[in-house]
């Protein structure tokens, strides 16, 4: 008999079926819904309210509902959302291969609709997959630095994020409460035989491992996925675990700038002539007017440290660094500000997304957000933002802006 996908004889593995699906499905009902929750949150710490130069997604409308002020505490508060958002997004890749492979012959059913509540799953399933299919490789394109997606990284993901998410809520409503009655079967066979599936192949072809295996070698890639790309996240001898990620394995450099970074000072166009002790000067507005301050002028005010790490959005973080510099609310007081207000920083690099940023008031006042001159105890490297680069407890690696020029308080921003 000819066979065609539209035909259920032509999806023959003896491995799908109701309760195959339904461990899959769960699985990810779970991680997505953290995926969505961390993505949330990884957008909001960015405090794309404060400022358009902090907004790469400026038509959210309704979409930005939920924003609020970004907290400094605890400071390793973005680090560990962004290192549980890629490591799951990571871990979840081969549930949710094996999940789309169990449900395809469903997307070759006839008739396409066989009621109102079977259209709206067949359109929410075509919107998962898409949304799905979109959002993971993005997501890994994003993480490996690879930016091969046309537009930019920031809005495509969030608004893909919104649109995968409402097909995958109007998915779950609909067939959640079967999944876990397909779950409390105490033997999937049994219940298929009572009860048959269009997941079910009426003509399955010989099995070679079964459904209980298959789910283990799902499992198995979940925990090699999860080995080589955790370890980005973490201190100590894991990081070099962490073979799938650009910041994971050993450290790049020795001494106490031997840390990771995304740009090199060459990168971003920065010349050493620009950063010179006789060319740079930081420029400081505010309330009072402008102060203009060269570096050993800086260094002469009174100092402080914090250990803090640096976090990015591809999911890599570096251990606690000890960084010594200027605090930035008492660059605020310099210009007028006895209660530090908002502030726009701006690098000397001139072209690429957050050469300016924009820091809340209680970012600004927190007494570890520094303008910092020194890292482990030497000045910092070029490539690490010398003369001068802002750190600040709990933020984005990208607001923690290098080659600082000039800070301008209390301007609306």
């Amino acid at each position: 008999m000819a066979r065609t996908p539209f035909s259920p004889s032509f999806w023959r593995s003896p491995l799908r079926g109701p309760w195959f699906t339904s461990v899959l499905g769960v699985v990810l009902l779970v991680g997505i819904t953290v995926l969505f929750l961390t993505g949330l949150l990884s957008y909001a710490a960015y405090n794309p309210d404060l400022s358009p130069v902090n907004d790469k997604t400026p038509d959210k409308g309704i979409l930005g509902f939920y924003l609020f002020s970004w907290p400094t505490d605890p400071h390793w508060l973005y680090r560990l959302n962004q290192g549980v958002h890629v490591t799951l997004g990571v871990t979840l890749i081969p549930v949710l291969l094996a999940k789309l492979w169990s449900v395809v012959p469903k997307l070759f059913t006839l008739p396409p609709a066989r009621s109102l509540a079977h259209a709206l799953e067949r359109v929410s399933l075509l919107l998962l997959v898409g949304g799905a299919l979109f959002e993971f490789v993005t997501g890994v394109l994003n993480v490996q630095l690879d930016y091969l997606f046309p537009g930019s990284f920031y809005p495509l993901h969030f608004y893909g994020a919104w649109v995968f998410f409402s097909a995958f809520v109007v998915h779950a409503v609909l067939r959640t409460p079967a999944a876990l009655r397909n779950l409390r079967r105490p033997r999937e066979e049994r219940a298929e035989s009572r009860s048959p599936s269009e997941l079910v192949s009426p003509d399955p072809a010989r099995p070679t491992v079964s459904r209980r295996g298959a789910l283990g070698l799902v499992g198995g890639g979940s925990l090699l996925l999860f080995a080589t790309t955790a370890g980005q996240n973490v201190d100590g001898p894991l990081r070099r675990t962490a073979l799938l990620a650009p910041h994971g394995g050993a450290e790049p450099g020795t001494g106490p700038g031997g840390f990771q970074i995304n740009k090199t000072a060459a990168y971003a166009g920065i010349d050493a002539a620009q950063t010179a002790e006789e060319a740079w000067r930081l420029v400081v507005t505010g309330r009072t007017g402008t102060v203009r301050l060269s570096r050993s002028e800086l260094a002469r005010l009174p100092l402080h440290s914090a250990a803090l790490p640096i976090a990015c959005v591809e999911g890599w973080s570096t251990s606690d660094q000890w960084w010594r510099g200027v605090r930035l609310r008492d660059l605020a007081a310099l210009v007028g500000y006895e209660d530090p207000p908002d502030v726009l920083v701006e690098s000397l690099q001139r072209h690429g997304a957050f050469r300016r940023a924009a820091l809340r008031a209680n970012q600004v006042a927190d007494p570890r957000s520094l303008l910092a001159l020194f890292v482990n105890g030497e000045d910092l490297t070029p490539d690490h933002g010398h003369p001068a680069r802002v750190i600040v407890p709990a933020a984005p690696g990208v607001l923690n802006t290098k080659w600082v020029a000039r800070l301008t308080f209390g301007e609306k921003l």
